[in-house]
């Protein structure tokens, strides 16, 4: 499979420079003109000078509201982005936010507003929907293989050091010491709605370890379709090798799941199937291998295959008004998941219904 960088011009700007400089440098090769850099941290913004020097660099996000731009790609603080989202939207510039798209159900019905009453695009820079892995369970899915899906679990896990953790999550200046232990929830649950065509009902959350309840969660969530969904994430050793992701499908007529394996082979797929599904009445157990996905004839890393995939997507979007691979109102949808996993977590653990978006 192959992607190019064949036009340029694409005016796009980047707020937060650190996963922003990584979007940044992507976005750069899939065709974007990046104009403007910003962030509040002066070294991150002399790196982001010295890679894109012809770039404008500051340390407002409300400059480049009036900087001409096409689109702004959005890789500040996780819990920052709705209202930012929102005043681009306004001034009809097209957005890209990354990791959440809002906080709790008012900014999210504000930012469903304002996407949907604005001339540019909302997309939402879930890149884990788009990893190889998640696509070929997408291919098993959609082939009819694996049946009416009844199961789903997803893990987004990172086997960090216990004083490493503690560091991150208790330090109050850093996002991740602000935000509800259920919130970074989108790396599973996106995925999940995409696989599975449905949006979230009810959520019950748990914390894995009582003794240590911010490090990570369990979340249990009812589908529309019916199906259920359990998701893993937050500190937990055994990382998976495919970005910290792996994803298991249950069906009624097959198991669709990524490999736990290192490297490469963690980006691979087994399918089983019982005898009795299959049309020879032979049980057949499969490990499948994605395609690679090529930029300018050089094959792109696994890990960023979802990134160059949603980055492509957005410069279409603001080019040629093409659809959002993800758009506002499944970004929010998935948002909530961990807003109201959250208000289950206050709660001993009771089942708290998701919001109905309409």
């Amino acid at each position: 499979m192959v992607c190019s960088a064949n036009i340029m011009g694409v005016r796009v700007g980047v707020v937060g420079l650190k996963m922003g400089l990584y979007l940044a440098t992507w976005g750069s090769r899939v065709g974007m003109d990046v104009v403007v850099v910003c962030d509040v941290d002066p070294g991150l913004r002399a790196a982001a000078k010295e890679r894109f020097p012809e770039a404008e660099v500051t340390g407002r996000w409300q400059d480049l509201l009036t900087s001409g731009l096409d689109g702004v790609v959005l890789a500040n603080d996780f819990d920052a982005h709705a209202p930012m989202a929102a005043a681009f939207l306004d001034r009809g510039v097209s957005v890209l936010s990354e990791a959440a798209a809002c906080i709790s159900e008012e900014e999210g019905r504000g930012l469903i507003e304002a996407a949907e009453n604005s001339s540019a695009s909302y997309s939402f820079a879930e890149n884990y929907v788009f990893h190889p892995h998640v696509r070929l369970i997408r291919e098993a899915i959609d082939s009819g293989e694996v049946g009416r899906v009844s199961l789903v679990e997803a893990d987004y896990l990172h086997g960090m050091s216990p004083d490493t953790v503690a560091a991150l999550i208790g330090d109050p200046a850093h996002w991740r010491g602000r935000i509800a232990a259920t919130a970074y929830c989108t790396h599973t649950v996106s995925p999940v709605l995409a696989l599975t065509d449905a949006w979230p009902t009810e959520v019950t959350a748990f914390s894995i370890d009582e003794a240590d309840p911010r490090a990570a969660v369990v979340m249990t969530v009812r589908l529309s379709t019916g199906a259920l969904a359990v998701t893993r994430h937050g500190f937990l050793q055994g990382e998976p090798d495919s970005h910290w992701s792996w994803l298991s499908v249950r069906g009624s007529r097959a198991l669709a799941e990524s490999v736990r394996g290192q490297g490469e082979q963690a980006w691979s797929v087994r399918v089983r199937a019982e005898a009795w599904a299959t049309p020879d009445g032979v049980t057949r157990d499969e490990i499948r291998v994605p395609p690679a996905l090529s930029l300018d004839g050089t094959n792109v890393e696994r890990s960023a295959e979802g990134t160059v995939r949603i980055l492509r997507a957005f410069r279409e979007s603001v080019e040629r008004k093409a659809p959002p691979l993800i758009g506002v109102r499944a970004a929010v949808a998935a948002s909530l998941v961990g807003v109201a996993g959250a208000q289950s977590l206050r709660k001993g653990s009771c089942p708290v219904p998701v919001p109905d978006l309409g």
